[in-house]
Protein backbone atom coordinates (compact mmCIF):
# COMPACT_ATOMS: atom_id res chain seq x y z
CA UNK A 1 0.00 0.00 0.00
CA UNK A 2 1.50 3.55 -0.91
CA UNK A 3 0.65 5.74 1.79
CA UNK A 4 0.54 9.88 0.79
CA UNK A 5 3.59 11.95 1.42
CA UNK A 6 3.81 15.83 0.52
CA UNK A 7 6.71 17.85 0.18
CA UNK A 8 7.11 21.75 1.79
CA UNK A 9 4.93 22.97 -1.79
CA UNK A 10 1.81 20.68 -1.29
CA UNK A 11 0.32 18.16 -0.14
CA UNK A 12 -2.26 15.23 0.34
CA UNK A 13 -5.82 17.04 1.20
CA UNK A 14 -4.93 20.56 -0.36
CA UNK A 15 -8.34 21.79 -1.67
CA UNK A 16 -6.94 22.18 -5.20
CA UNK A 17 -8.55 19.26 -7.08
CA UNK A 18 -9.38 17.72 -4.32
CA UNK A 19 -12.85 16.39 -4.90
CA UNK A 20 -11.46 14.43 -7.89
CA UNK A 21 -7.91 13.09 -6.10
CA UNK A 22 -10.03 12.11 -3.30
CA UNK A 23 -9.77 8.03 -2.96
CA UNK A 24 -13.07 6.53 -1.69
CA UNK A 25 -12.52 2.73 0.00
CA UNK A 26 -15.63 0.60 -0.46
CA UNK A 27 -15.74 -1.57 2.82
CA UNK A 28 -18.98 -4.40 2.52
CA UNK A 29 -17.93 -5.78 5.63
CA UNK A 30 -16.40 -5.32 9.34
CA UNK A 31 -13.40 -8.02 8.25
CA UNK A 32 -12.88 -5.69 4.83
CA UNK A 33 -12.80 -2.66 7.50
CA UNK A 34 -10.56 -3.84 9.71
CA UNK A 35 -8.36 -5.02 7.58
CA UNK A 36 -8.17 -1.83 5.47
CA UNK A 37 -8.14 0.01 8.82
CA UNK A 38 -4.80 -2.12 10.03
CA UNK A 39 -3.21 -1.87 6.49
CA UNK A 40 -3.52 1.58 7.24
CA UNK A 41 -2.11 1.65 10.84
CA UNK A 42 0.60 -0.49 10.15
CA UNK A 43 2.37 0.86 6.83
CA UNK A 44 2.32 4.27 8.38
CA UNK A 45 4.16 2.79 11.56
CA UNK A 46 6.67 0.83 9.49
CA UNK A 47 7.65 4.01 7.49
CA UNK A 48 10.70 5.68 8.48
CA UNK A 49 11.64 9.52 8.96
CA UNK A 50 13.33 9.65 5.17
CA UNK A 51 13.78 13.35 5.71
CA UNK A 52 14.29 13.00 9.71
CA UNK A 53 14.76 16.97 11.34
CA UNK A 54 18.16 18.09 12.49
CA UNK A 55 18.98 19.40 16.26
CA UNK A 56 17.98 22.86 17.41
CA UNK A 57 20.63 25.06 15.90
CA UNK A 58 20.48 23.12 12.34
CA UNK A 59 16.73 23.54 11.13
CA UNK A 60 16.30 26.11 8.46
CA UNK A 61 12.82 25.28 8.10
CA UNK A 62 10.04 23.18 9.28
CA UNK A 63 6.55 21.52 7.70
CA UNK A 64 3.18 21.76 9.46
CA UNK A 65 0.46 19.83 9.17
CA UNK A 66 -3.37 21.86 9.26
CA UNK A 67 -6.57 21.36 7.99
CA UNK A 68 -8.41 23.63 5.54
CA UNK A 69 -12.33 24.50 6.55
CA UNK A 70 -11.63 24.55 10.25
CA UNK A 71 -11.18 27.85 11.53
CA UNK A 72 -8.41 27.90 14.43
CA UNK A 73 -7.12 31.23 15.98
CA UNK A 74 -3.40 29.88 15.43
CA UNK A 75 -4.58 30.90 11.44
CA UNK A 76 -4.00 34.60 12.72
CA UNK A 77 -0.56 34.00 13.48
CA UNK A 78 0.63 31.77 10.30
CA UNK A 79 -0.37 34.83 8.23
CA UNK A 80 1.29 37.74 9.99
CA UNK A 81 4.41 35.27 9.91
CA UNK A 82 4.23 34.57 13.64
CA UNK A 83 5.79 31.51 13.53
CA UNK A 84 8.81 31.92 11.22
CA UNK A 85 10.00 35.14 13.71
CA UNK A 86 9.77 33.56 16.75
CA UNK A 87 11.43 30.21 15.50
CA UNK A 88 14.10 31.58 13.57
CA UNK A 89 13.27 29.32 10.52
CA UNK A 90 10.55 29.05 7.34
CA UNK A 91 8.02 27.16 8.10
CA UNK A 92 6.02 25.05 5.49
CA UNK A 93 2.34 25.14 6.29
CA UNK A 94 0.41 21.93 4.14
CA UNK A 95 -3.12 21.20 4.45
CA UNK A 96 -4.85 17.45 5.21
CA UNK A 97 -8.22 15.72 4.80
CA UNK A 98 -7.88 13.50 7.97
CA UNK A 99 -5.48 12.92 10.85
CA UNK A 100 -4.84 9.63 9.29
CA UNK A 101 -2.72 11.19 6.42
CA UNK A 102 -1.31 13.93 9.26
CA UNK A 103 0.15 10.58 10.84
CA UNK A 104 1.88 8.89 7.80
CA UNK A 105 3.34 12.42 6.58
CA UNK A 106 4.73 12.31 10.23
CA UNK A 107 6.30 8.83 9.81
CA UNK A 108 7.80 9.71 6.58
CA UNK A 109 9.48 12.55 7.85
CA UNK A 110 8.03 14.94 5.37
CA UNK A 111 6.05 17.00 8.35
CA UNK A 112 7.45 17.29 11.54
CA UNK A 113 4.32 18.69 13.32
CA UNK A 114 0.34 18.12 13.00
CA UNK A 115 -1.92 21.24 14.40
CA UNK A 116 -5.31 19.99 15.05
CA UNK A 117 -4.95 16.35 14.96
CA UNK A 118 -7.49 14.22 16.19
CA UNK A 119 -7.32 12.17 19.26
CA UNK A 120 -8.29 8.60 17.70
CA UNK A 121 -6.23 8.98 14.76
CA UNK A 122 -3.45 10.02 17.07
CA UNK A 123 -4.37 6.87 18.97
CA UNK A 124 -4.35 4.56 16.05
CA UNK A 125 -0.88 5.20 15.36
CA UNK A 126 0.59 4.96 18.59
CA UNK A 127 -1.43 1.64 18.85
CA UNK A 128 0.33 0.27 15.67
CA UNK A 129 3.76 1.32 17.37
CA UNK A 130 4.51 5.10 15.57
CA UNK A 131 6.21 7.21 18.00
CA UNK A 132 4.07 10.23 18.27
CA UNK A 133 3.14 13.02 21.55
CA UNK A 134 0.37 15.15 22.23
CA UNK A 135 1.93 18.48 23.20
CA UNK A 136 -1.15 20.77 23.60
CA UNK A 137 -4.87 20.91 23.14
CA UNK A 138 -5.00 21.95 20.15
CA UNK A 139 -9.36 22.39 20.13
CA UNK A 140 -12.36 20.97 22.43
CA UNK A 141 -15.48 20.35 19.66
CA UNK A 142 -18.26 18.38 20.48
CA UNK A 143 -20.89 20.67 18.66
CA UNK A 144 -18.52 20.39 15.40
CA UNK A 145 -17.56 16.17 15.06
CA UNK A 146 -21.19 14.45 14.52
CA UNK A 147 -23.13 12.13 12.30
CA UNK A 148 -26.01 13.32 10.11
CA UNK A 149 -28.73 11.57 8.82
CA UNK A 150 -30.60 11.82 5.43
CA UNK A 151 -33.83 13.81 5.98
CA UNK A 152 -35.90 12.05 3.62
CA UNK A 153 -35.28 8.67 6.34
CA UNK A 154 -37.00 10.69 9.14
CA UNK A 155 -34.82 8.66 11.45
CA UNK A 156 -33.65 10.48 14.99
CA UNK A 157 -32.34 9.73 18.10
CA UNK A 158 -35.72 8.20 18.85
CA UNK A 159 -35.73 5.75 16.39
CA UNK A 160 -32.15 5.54 15.58
CA UNK A 161 -32.12 1.83 15.47
CA UNK A 162 -33.42 2.36 12.43
CA UNK A 163 -30.29 2.72 11.03
CA UNK A 164 -29.22 -0.95 11.23
CA UNK A 165 -28.83 -2.80 7.10
CA UNK A 166 -28.36 1.03 5.93
CA UNK A 167 -24.77 2.35 4.56
CA UNK A 168 -22.82 5.28 6.04
CA UNK A 169 -20.03 7.54 5.46
CA UNK A 170 -17.02 7.69 7.84
CA UNK A 171 -13.55 9.21 7.51
CA UNK A 172 -11.74 6.16 8.94
CA UNK A 173 -9.39 6.55 11.99
CA UNK A 174 -10.31 9.98 13.06
CA UNK A 175 -12.41 11.59 15.88
CA UNK A 176 -15.83 11.25 13.87
CA UNK A 177 -15.16 7.30 13.26
CA UNK A 178 -14.86 7.20 17.13
CA UNK A 179 -18.09 9.19 17.20
CA UNK A 180 -19.74 6.98 14.78
CA UNK A 181 -18.66 4.01 16.96
CA UNK A 182 -19.42 5.30 20.34
CA UNK A 183 -23.47 6.36 19.13
CA UNK A 184 -23.81 3.13 17.23
CA UNK A 185 -22.93 1.19 20.51
CA UNK A 186 -25.43 3.84 22.27
CA UNK A 187 -28.30 3.12 19.91
CA UNK A 188 -27.68 -0.31 19.81
CA UNK A 189 -27.11 -0.61 15.85
CA UNK A 190 -25.41 -3.40 15.14
CA UNK A 191 -21.76 -2.71 13.07
CA UNK A 192 -22.35 -5.62 11.31
CA UNK A 193 -25.00 -4.63 9.68
CA UNK A 194 -23.67 -1.39 8.22
CA UNK A 195 -22.19 -0.45 4.89
CA UNK A 196 -19.41 1.32 5.47
CA UNK A 197 -17.68 3.78 3.29
CA UNK A 198 -14.34 5.01 4.25
CA UNK A 199 -14.67 9.41 3.03
CA UNK A 200 -13.22 12.55 4.16
CA UNK A 201 -15.94 15.18 5.28
CA UNK A 202 -15.93 16.86 2.00
CA UNK A 203 -16.73 13.35 0.29
CA UNK A 204 -19.16 12.17 2.55
CA UNK A 205 -21.28 15.68 2.56
CA UNK A 206 -21.11 15.25 -1.05
CA UNK A 207 -22.27 11.30 -1.16
CA UNK A 208 -25.08 12.73 1.41
CA UNK A 209 -26.40 15.19 -0.47
CA UNK A 210 -26.71 12.97 -3.67
CA UNK A 211 -28.42 9.71 -1.96
CA UNK A 212 -25.38 7.71 -2.17
CA UNK A 213 -25.29 7.31 1.41
CA UNK A 214 -28.09 7.03 4.31
CA UNK A 215 -25.74 8.99 6.93
CA UNK A 216 -22.40 10.36 6.59
CA UNK A 217 -19.97 11.90 9.79
CA UNK A 218 -17.71 14.08 10.00
CA UNK A 219 -16.59 17.81 11.08
CA UNK A 220 -15.79 21.08 9.81
CA UNK A 221 -16.63 22.43 6.86
CA UNK A 222 -17.78 18.83 5.79
CA UNK A 223 -19.92 18.65 8.59
CA UNK A 224 -21.69 22.03 8.04
CA UNK A 225 -22.58 20.59 4.14
CA UNK A 226 -23.87 17.48 5.73
CA UNK A 227 -26.34 19.32 7.96
CA UNK A 228 -28.12 20.80 4.57
CA UNK A 229 -28.89 17.32 3.79
CA UNK A 230 -30.32 15.98 7.37
CA UNK A 231 -30.35 15.89 10.98
CA UNK A 232 -28.16 14.75 13.64
CA UNK A 233 -28.98 12.42 16.38
CA UNK A 234 -27.54 14.04 19.10
CA UNK A 235 -26.55 17.39 20.40
CA UNK A 236 -22.82 17.98 21.64
CA UNK A 237 -24.09 18.10 25.13
CA UNK A 238 -25.80 14.79 24.89
CA UNK A 239 -22.35 13.20 23.51
CA UNK A 240 -20.35 14.77 26.35
CA UNK A 241 -23.54 12.85 28.46
CA UNK A 242 -22.21 9.87 27.18
CA UNK A 243 -18.84 10.47 27.93
CA UNK A 244 -18.09 11.09 24.02
CA UNK A 245 -15.13 13.85 24.23
CA UNK A 246 -14.46 15.30 21.22
CA UNK A 247 -10.71 17.46 21.08
CA UNK A 248 -7.92 17.78 18.51
CA UNK A 249 -4.05 18.34 19.26
CA UNK A 250 -0.93 19.38 18.32
CA UNK A 251 1.47 16.42 17.92
CA UNK A 252 4.62 15.20 16.61
CA UNK A 253 7.30 12.78 16.06
CA UNK A 254 9.48 11.94 19.46
CA UNK A 255 12.44 12.36 17.60
CA UNK A 256 12.09 15.65 16.49
CA UNK A 257 10.48 16.98 19.58
CA UNK A 258 13.62 15.58 21.78
CA UNK A 259 15.76 16.72 19.32
CA UNK A 260 14.54 20.18 18.68
CA UNK A 261 12.79 20.95 22.23
CA UNK A 262 13.14 25.24 22.02
CA UNK A 263 11.78 24.78 18.78
CA UNK A 264 8.55 23.06 19.99
CA UNK A 265 8.49 25.07 22.89
CA UNK A 266 8.40 28.69 20.83
CA UNK A 267 5.82 26.79 18.47
CA UNK A 268 3.60 26.33 21.14
CA UNK A 269 3.99 29.46 22.52
CA UNK A 270 3.13 31.21 19.59
CA UNK A 271 -0.09 28.95 19.25
CA UNK A 272 -0.68 29.66 22.59
CA UNK A 273 -0.79 33.58 21.87
CA UNK A 274 -2.71 33.39 19.61
CA UNK A 275 -5.73 31.48 21.13
CA UNK A 276 -5.56 34.04 24.25
CA UNK A 277 -6.18 37.17 21.99
CA UNK A 278 -8.56 35.17 20.46
CA UNK A 279 -10.46 34.01 23.69
CA UNK A 280 -9.58 38.15 25.01
CA UNK A 281 -11.45 40.16 21.45
CA UNK A 282 -12.50 37.04 18.81
CA UNK A 283 -12.50 40.74 16.81
CA UNK A 284 -14.44 40.27 13.47
CA UNK A 285 -10.54 41.46 11.93
CA UNK A 286 -9.15 38.17 13.14
CA UNK A 287 -12.32 36.39 11.86
CA UNK A 288 -11.66 37.47 8.72
CA UNK A 289 -8.08 36.65 8.82
CA UNK A 290 -9.32 32.79 10.06
CA UNK A 291 -11.17 32.50 7.32
CA UNK A 292 -9.55 33.57 4.62
CA UNK A 293 -6.48 31.11 6.06
CA UNK A 294 -9.26 28.50 6.44
CA UNK A 295 -10.33 28.87 2.87
CA UNK A 296 -13.89 29.54 4.04
CA UNK A 297 -16.61 32.24 3.82
CA UNK A 298 -16.40 34.69 7.11
CA UNK A 299 -20.16 33.67 7.52
CA UNK A 300 -19.30 30.00 7.15
CA UNK A 301 -16.08 30.50 9.56
CA UNK A 302 -17.32 32.25 11.76
CA UNK A 303 -20.46 29.22 12.14
CA UNK A 304 -17.72 26.46 12.82
CA UNK A 305 -15.42 28.79 15.30
CA UNK A 306 -18.68 29.34 17.61
CA UNK A 307 -18.92 25.98 18.15
CA UNK A 308 -15.08 25.54 19.65
CA UNK A 309 -13.47 26.52 22.78
CA UNK A 310 -9.79 27.37 22.87
CA UNK A 311 -8.31 26.09 26.84
CA UNK A 312 -5.51 28.13 27.70
CA UNK A 313 -2.18 27.35 29.12
CA UNK A 314 -2.78 26.93 32.65
CA UNK A 315 -6.27 24.84 32.07
CA UNK A 316 -4.25 22.25 29.70
CA UNK A 317 -1.92 21.41 32.10
CA UNK A 318 -4.59 20.75 34.27
CA UNK A 319 -5.29 17.66 35.76
CA UNK A 320 -8.63 17.83 33.13
CA UNK A 321 -6.20 17.44 29.92
CA UNK A 322 -2.29 16.95 29.71
CA UNK A 323 -2.26 16.65 33.55
CA UNK A 324 -3.84 13.26 33.48
CA UNK A 325 -7.23 12.67 31.70
CA UNK A 326 -6.21 13.14 28.35
CA UNK A 327 -4.14 9.68 28.53
CA UNK A 328 -6.54 8.10 30.25
CA UNK A 329 -9.43 9.17 27.83
CA UNK A 330 -7.18 7.84 24.70
CA UNK A 331 -6.87 4.80 26.59
CA UNK A 332 -10.72 4.47 26.20
CA UNK A 333 -10.24 5.56 23.02
CA UNK A 334 -8.00 2.73 22.14
CA UNK A 335 -10.08 0.11 23.53
CA UNK A 336 -13.06 1.07 22.06
CA UNK A 337 -10.93 0.82 18.48
CA UNK A 338 -10.61 -2.89 19.49
CA UNK A 339 -13.62 -3.68 20.96
CA UNK A 340 -15.26 -2.82 17.10
CA UNK A 341 -12.37 -4.44 15.46
CA UNK A 342 -10.64 -1.86 13.95
CA UNK A 343 -7.25 -2.23 15.63
CA UNK A 344 -5.59 -5.49 16.88
CA UNK A 345 -4.45 -4.30 20.29
CA UNK A 346 -3.99 -1.04 22.48
CA UNK A 347 -1.31 0.25 24.86
CA UNK A 348 -1.38 -0.47 28.24
CA UNK A 349 -1.06 3.04 29.07
CA UNK A 350 -0.77 6.37 27.03
CA UNK A 351 0.53 8.29 30.04
CA UNK A 352 4.32 7.94 27.28
CA UNK A 353 2.57 9.50 24.32
CA UNK A 354 1.80 12.86 26.15
CA UNK A 355 4.43 15.46 27.04
CA UNK A 356 3.38 18.39 28.85
CA UNK A 357 7.45 19.56 29.14
CA UNK A 358 7.12 21.71 25.82
CA UNK A 359 4.22 23.42 26.80
CA UNK A 360 5.31 23.90 30.16
CA UNK A 361 8.28 25.84 29.13
CA UNK A 362 6.08 27.77 26.55
CA UNK A 363 4.34 29.34 29.10
CA UNK A 364 7.51 30.58 30.78
CA UNK A 365 8.60 32.58 27.41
Amino acid sequence: MTLPVCDRNFGVGTNQGANQKRAKHQLGDPLMLKRTFLAATTAAAALLPMNAAHADGHLSEITVAYFLEWPMPFMTAKNSGAYDEALGLTVNWVSFETGTAMSAAMASGDVQIAVSQGVPPFVVAASGGQDLQVLDVAVSYSENDNCVVNAELEIDKENASELSGKKVAVPLGTAAHYGFLRQMDHFGVDLASLEVVDMDPPSGAVALSQGDVDFACGYGGGLARMKESGNTLLTGAEKEDLGILVFDVTSAPTQFVDENPEVVAKFLAVTAEANAAWNADNSDEQLAVIASEAGMSVEDAKASISTMSFPGVDEQLSEKWLGGNASTFMKGVADVFVEAGSIPSALDSYEDAVNAEPLTEAAAM
